[in-house]
């Protein structure tokens, strides 16, 4: 990692830690006390916008592993989705599982299906790959929508996540659930990328002729990718399902696939830090034309009436296309340029 200027490795451990300096570790004290404390000053609106950028995070995480480090391209993510929120809901619901069983199960499940769907990357890559996995987007919803256990087109309710006999209820218990998943996940991605694993993954998306011949099992790496991208998918599917309460096949679109691509792209491929950032950036967007801008524009009545609504996804695209024109390579790459500052701060060490 980049450190600031007179920082020095002096032994592996040292190289390979997260937080090195006096600075690193303040403000992540600092982030630690605003992350824990913002239940006491979001209201209940805002903090249930917390709670989806929180499931986000946990998806896009898995997505970014899958295609932003191991080449992967994957249309069908809100499918792997669905898979963790339905085995998560049909197993609280029908069968009365502890929350914590359903959880690990929801990613194991969505982990086997896209084991199943990942096959054909051994064979094939890109725009095929693409395919492979948009119609594995529309089996898992069609049955989801014709299999009695998931509720069929009415959908299933879910009860409550609980541990130890505390239910999760109000928005800010289930913002500090998810807010742990969230960091954990995180977490864990930074430490795949810099474990072998990491540079396998590394190694297939810039050359899988050369990482085949220099000893690396396509077949394995493809397939662990695939598994721990639709876990993740499947931990923030059960996430999704206990928080909304209810679930029907409509919450997993093929557009929300194709906006998670958007999302890694935005925050940065590659990095750990992009998907936080790109899910921070969409999911405030949506919020800020939702909430201010369409409201703006029909109380000025310029427009006709039920305009201004329709108005928003056209103003959506566009904030996306001009971002992109902007700052193609992504804000984690705009952060690493503004930590070049940051090197030369007289308290940096």
């Amino acid at each position: 990692m980049s450190l600031p200027s007179g920082t020095r490795n002096y032994a592996y451990a040292q190289d390979m830690a997260i937080l090195r300096t006096k600075t690193h570790w303040a403000l992540f004290f600092v982030f630690l006390v605003f992350l824990f404390t913002t239940p006491l000053y979001l209201s209940r609106y805002w903090l249930g916008v917390a709670n989806l950028i929180g499931i986000t995070i946990v998806a896009a995480t898995g997505l970014n592993i899958l295609i932003g480090y191991c080449g992967q391209l994957s249309i069908g993510h809100a499918g792997f989705i669905a898979v963790g929120a339905y085995t998560s809901a049909i197993l609280t619901n029908r069968f009365e599982l502890p929350y914590v069983v359903a959880l690990v199960c929801a990613g194991l499940m969505a982990g086997i299906i896209g084991l199943i769907f990942g096959i054909p990357s051994v064979r094939v890559k890109g725009f095929y790959l693409a395919i492979t996995t948009i119609a594995a987007q529309f089996i898992i919803i069609w049955v989801i929508n014709h299999w009695n256990i998931t509720g069929g087109f009415v959908g299933i309710s879910v009860p409550y996540a609980s541990i130890g006999g505390f239910e999760f209820r109000s928005e800010a218990s289930q913002y500090y659930l998810i807010i742990i998943i969230a960091a954990l996940v995180t977490f864990l991605a930074q430490n795949i990328v810099r474990t072998r694993l990491g540079r396998a993954f590394i190694a297939i998306r810039d050359n899988d002729l050369a990482a085949e011949v220099m000893g690396i099992n396509l077949f394995f790496y493809k397939m662990l990718a695939f598994f721990i991208g639709c876990f993740l998918a499947g931990i923030a599917g059960s996430l999704l399902a206990h928080w909304i309460g209810y679930m029907t096949a409509e919450h997993f679109t093929l557009s929300e696939s194709i906006l998670y691509i958007g999302m890694i792209i935005i925050g940065g491929l590659g990095t750990t830090l992009g998907p936080i950032l790109g899910v921070l950036f969409i999911r405030l967007l949506q919020q800020a034309l939702t909430v201010m801008v369409v409201p703006f524009l029909e109380s000025t009545r310029i427009l006709p009436a039920g305009f201004a609504t329709g108005l928003a996804p056209l103003l959506f695209g566009l904030f996306i296309i001009l971002f992109l024109i902007l700052e193609p390579r992504g804000l984690a790459h705009r952060w690493s340029l503004f930590k070049s500052a940051y090197r030369l701060w007289p308290f940096s060490y």
